[in-house]
């Protein structure tokens, strides 16, 4: 096995940035070997002993590409949230996914504990989508190392500089937007620190098909989506409650509703729809297909429906003829799906990063083309999200309210 050459390039590029600012910033698309990269940057770079960061899914693709190419540092890859039981003496970090630590206008519980235990260290950032919403998400990224090119010590005080800010007004009040990033004063700084390379300079020659199909719903479906609207809430023959007292609580709980499951107050879950489930099964009968979906209940509806032919082992489903199904936020990102025929969206997720990075996961060098099922309940939200996020913008509670006319009112 051997690096391809634009690997090897990166790699030299990335040791040397990072001998002299102690941060490089690999923004490499998926299916670019970035992870690979990364290691054999670490090598160059003469590191001793490495901590990966990473996603639970992605540990084993790591591992493998660590023993296969007989790196002569020590590596420890683990999961981000249990980064806290392996605080050790590392000369190294390697943060996967770094633009998970992008949160503003405050950090995030996973930046600061990098912060507080590795500020000191060098570190190799991993990202195909640096700033998938806003530059603003760029400032925390860095800010985790003392090594950072902004001299601010909070995001407030770099916001004064490099953001214009704006009142946004939701109804209720008025909060500061963060949003508008200065992206022509922020480049030039982070530029020197930065490494980018598309698909398209690796040679990937890759069509992704969107197709979007729509499922009638069982008339239970929209009595109870209408119903919602219109009270606030449901009492379930049982005595759950649905309660949505809030417009957030309302699109979620709508959201839900529209793929056939739901969430009660006292945490239980239920399915009373299996329309969609049904209806993938059948469009796609004889395929091997990589589902994703939002909800934890959406899993056992699928599996419901499925049965042994779905799991949600990576191996068991690269290794045998069986379908497989992720949830969207610990599926979109660090794996390859390249063994399935498809990829079937039984629901899609307001966050538009997680929509650019999932739609990825068939793409390989020799695959010239990839198609992507949504699969939307007919007049739901979910087309609404869609359209949204399509756009690169996340879907929020306001386009929501523009969205939906209340029954209640």
């Amino acid at each position: 096995m051997e690096l391809r050459q634009y690997q090897k390039d990166i790699s030299k590029q990335a040791s040397e940035i990072l001998e002299g600012k102690k941060i490089v910033y690999l923004s490499m698309e998926v299916r670019t070997g970035k992870t690979l990269t990364a290691l054999n940057a670490a090598e160059l770079y003469g590191a001793k002993n490495v901590l990966f960061l990473t996603k639970k899914r992605a540990i084993k693709s790591i591992e493998d590409d660590y023993k296969n190419f007989g790196f002569s540092f020590d590596l420890k890859a683990i999961n981000n949230e249990s980064a806290h039981k392996f605080i050790g003496e590392y000369d190294l970090i390697i943060s996967d996914e770094h633009h998970r630590n992008g949160a503003f206008p405050k950090a995030n519980k996973m930046t600061k504990f990098i912060k507080d235990n590795y500020s000191h260290l060098p570190m190799i950032f991993l990202s195909g989508t640096p700033h998938p919403e806003s530059y603003s998400q760029i400032f925390h990224q860095f800010w985790c190392s003392k090594f950072s090119p902004f001299k601010e010590k909070t995001f407030y005080k770099w916001a004064k500089e490099y953001v214009e800010v704006k009142d946004r007004h939701l109804g209720y009040a008025v909060v500061k937007d963060y949003t508008g990033a200065k992206m022509d004063l922020i480049n030039p700084i982070i530029k020197p620190y930065m490494i980018s390379f598309t698909q398209k300079q690796a040679g990937f020659d890759t069509q992704v098909n969107e197709n979007i199909l729509k499922v009638k719903m069982k008339p239970l479906t929209y009595q109870l989506a209408q119903k919602l609207q219109r009270d606030k809430f449901i009492v379930a023959n049982d005595g759950s409650e649905i309660i949505a007292d809030t417009a957030v609580k309302e699109m979620q709980k709508l959201h839900q509703i529209y793929s056939g499951t739901v969430i009660f107050e006292d945490g239980k879950s239920r399915i009373f729809d299996t329309s969609k489930a049904d209806y993938i099964k059948n469009y796609f009968k004889g395929k091997k297909i990589g589902l994703f979906y939002k909800f934890k209940a959406e899993y056992d509806c699928l599996k419901s429906v499925f049965g042994d032919q779905l799991t949600n082992d990576l191996k068991e489903f690269n290794e045998t003829g069986k379908n497989i199904a992720l949830q969207i936020v610990s599926g979109s990102e660090g794996i390859s799906l390249k063994e399935a025929d498809y990829l079937v969206y039984f629901n899609i997720d307001f966050s538009s990063k997680n929509y650019w990075q999932s739609r990825d996961r068939l793409t390989t060098m020799q695959r010239k083309s990839n198609d992507v099922f949504w699969v939307f309940a007919e007049n739901g939200i979910e087309e609404k999200i869609y359209t949204k996020v399509l756009q690169k913008k996340s879907y929020t509670l306001n386009v929501f309210k523009k969205d939906f006319v209340y029954l209640s009112t």
